[in-house]
């Protein structure tokens, strides 16, 4: 009895990683139209008694503006042209500092950081991180950088409610998203650590340096060649 009801489990996870596998490929081409974050939101709103309007529309990869596009880039995993959805040695730099104590420091690549918004739930666990790891690499193996990147710009959060680019540039700057200036862009960046509590459109000083940062950043990576090189990148690799 044991040993069938092992059976039935192993089928159970075979099934659950072969759908896994073929939900990672399908969204290669069709843009998700709602992510696992956004549900854990809205459910976060009902249980508090105040339901939130989610707020998105999806922008295609040409009318993303590139100057919004780097700065993420810059703010938030400037080798993600090259590595295959994880930085080993911002890993390891990572597990030194918390070993250290005090606050804890993340490594989540832009891959990472969307197969856990598109997949997972939020919070710290093995099971979650295991998961997440599977899903990188799935997304990686499936999908080339310019789709990474375009899936991170519509569905991350900017705000409560707030999610992709073009919900936040009305929300913030009252514009489109393919018109944010290069400023405009930076200080999208600069609150993605904590968009929750911090306004891109309404930066205080901390925002701004690092806006500012991140704008000497994208200078420095080579602005719009770096988008260049990371496609025939891409192209080598598939």
């Amino acid at each position: 009895m044991f040993r069938a009801l092992l059976r039935r489990l192993s089928k159970l996870l075979l099934w659950l990683a072969a759908l896994s596998v073929l939900l990672v490929l399908v969204l290669r081409w069709v843009p998700p139209p709602f992510t696992a974050l956004m549900v854990e939101r809205k459910l976060e709103s009902w249980s508090s008694g105040e339901s939130i309007d989610l707020q998105r529309t999806w922008r295609p990869w040409k009318e993303l503006p590139d100057n919004l596009k780097m700065s993420v880039i810059a703010a938030e995993d400037q080798k993600f042209a090259d590595h295959w959805g994880f930085d080993i040695a911002a890993i390891r730099a990572a597990l030194a500092h918390n070993e250290r104590g005090g606050s804890l420091r993340g490594a989540s690549t832009l891959s990472q950081q969307v197969a856990k918004n598109l997949f997972l739930w939020s919070g710290r666990s093995w099971v979650r991180k295991g998961l997440e790891v599977w899903f990188t690499g799935w997304i990686e193996l499936l999908w080339p950088k310019q789709r990474i990147l375009e899936v991170y710009l519509n569905s991350v959060e900017w705000g409560s409610g707030i999610f992709g680019a073009e919900a936040a540039a009305r929300h913030h700057f009252s514009v489109g998203a393919p018109y944010l200036s290069a400023a405009q862009a930076s200080q999208l960046a600069a609150v993605l650590p904590n968009p929750r509590e911090w306004n891109a459109g309404r930066p205080g000083p901390h925002v701004r340096h690092r806006a500012a940062w991140i704008r000497q950043q994208v200078r420095q990576l080579g602005g719009s060649h770096y988008l260049n090189s990371m496609r025939k990148s891409t192209a080598r690799r598939n």
